[in-house]
């Protein structure tokens, strides 16, 4: 394939695609996520094209007026090195020129390629990996319960304070699909913390994960994992929480990868980490 780069807006036609190059990739996205992006920002996906066949993709989320967010950007493996990566980077700035802050996490692969075009890091995050080892985890009685769309008012409320922008829709999303994985934790009547929870190809993918306390933290990562005993999951978790990191460990979560949040534009100091036990995914924030 020979012909020039043709960029153009993605639609429910090229999911298929999107998930086969997740697959060649070895990334976890399901086609769930793909339509995600697609309802959540209908003219923010792109694709470029060699021939009249897909080569590369891209995603983009506008959170509110605080900043937005750049996600899956994948070129077919049997394409790379022709600089279609760039290409759709550039594409996805093009598309959010205006917003003061652009953010993103980088593999390891990725990342010297958005620091060329100017991103800079904010911090670390670790995946993290349990399979077959749900087992170590208890249910601790009544501490926690499951979430119910009569929750989603004050858990939408402190995830704004915690996460810094308004993502209700993208959480409602993830309750629809895998309200097996959402639970609360309630100090009297005030809201402690949540968890949240997807499904994935490699493995489920749990997260976000909110609260003040480490200890709130373990009981929802408990109470979700005690009742999936066979089910392999994986966890995003800020790096620079050593001691949270070792917990997950000492149960039986192992270190896969790292993952750099990075951000271009005017760095916003709105997001409270120290509250955050586990991000989204590095495709959601």
């Amino acid at each position: 394939m020979t012909g020039p780069f043709v960029t153009r807006s993605m639609t429910v036609d090229d999911i298929a695609t999107g998930v086969r190059l997740c697959r060649l990739s070895h990334w976890n996205q399901m086609e769930e996520d793909w339509a995600t992006f697609l309802e959540l920002s209908p003219n923010g996906c792109r694709v470029i094209e060699i021939d009249r066949t897909v080569a590369g993709t891209v995603a983009t989320l506008r959170f509110a007026e605080q900043f937005s967010w750049v996600a899956m950007v994948l070129v077919d493996p049997a394409m790379r090195g022709r600089g279609i990566g760039t290409a759709l980077l550039l594409e996805a700035l093009g598309l959010l020129k205006n917003e003061k802050c652009v953010r993103l996490d980088a593999t390891q692969f990725g990342e010297r390629i958005y620091r060329a075009q100017g991103f800079r890091e904010e911090y670390r995050l670790n995946r993290l990996v349990a399979q077959g080892h749900a087992k170590h985890f208890r249910a601790n009685g009544d501490s926690c319960t499951p979430m119910g769309s009569d929750d989603l008012k004050d858990v939408f409320r402190l995830d704004r304070r915690v996460y810094g922008a308004d993502r209700s829709a993208l959480l409602r999303s993830f309750f629809r699909r895998a309200p097996e994985y959402a639970w609360i934790r309630k100090t009297g009547s005030s809201l402690a913390g949540y968890i949240f929870g997807r499904h994935g190809y490699n493995h489920e993918q749990l997260g976000p994960i909110v609260s003040d306390a480490e200890e709130t933290a373990m009981e929802l990562v408990s109470c979700c994992m005690a009742r999936h005993q066979t089910t392999s999951f994986v966890i995003d978790v800020p790096a620079n929480n050593l001691q949270w990191n070792q917990r997950l460990q000492n149960f039986g979560f192992a270190l896969e990868r790292s993952f750099v949040r990075m951000y271009y534009g005017s760095r916003v100091e709105t997001e409270e980490v120290r509250s955050q036990f586990a991000i989204a995914g590095p495709e959601f924030g």
